[in-house]
């Protein structure tokens, strides 16, 4: 199983930002082809307190081709468009494979 990753940094907007990941952004990225799951966190602390991260999102996929195929499906292009528009200065993803 691997995933795709987002970490989303804190938005200087948290309402609007939440508005939009919600309510646009979610559902889009829910309808990509072979996703198993998708699991969404707010980071509210760490160790040492506060955090500059806002929330992570990790989207499962049975395989690595799998996860290429969501990506250029017209849904996972629909979400790639999406989250950099609203999001694009605030995201960083990765893959990972679930070990």
């Amino acid at each position: 199983m691997v995933k795709l990753v987002a970490i989303y940094r804190k938005p200087e907007d948290v309402n609007a930002f939440d508005e939009h990941y919600f309510n646009t952004h979610a559902p889009l990225a829910a309808k990509m082809p072979g996703l198993k799951k998708l699991e969404i966190a707010k980071v509210y602390g760490g160790p040492m307190g506060e955090s500059d991260l806002y929330l992570i999102a990790e989207m499962y996929f049975e395989s690595k081709e799998a996860l290429v195929e969501a990506m250029k499906s017209p849904e996972g292009k629909a979400a790639g468009k999406d989250v950099m528009s609203f999001a694009g200065n605030i995201v960083s993803m990765h893959f990972a494979e679930v070990v």
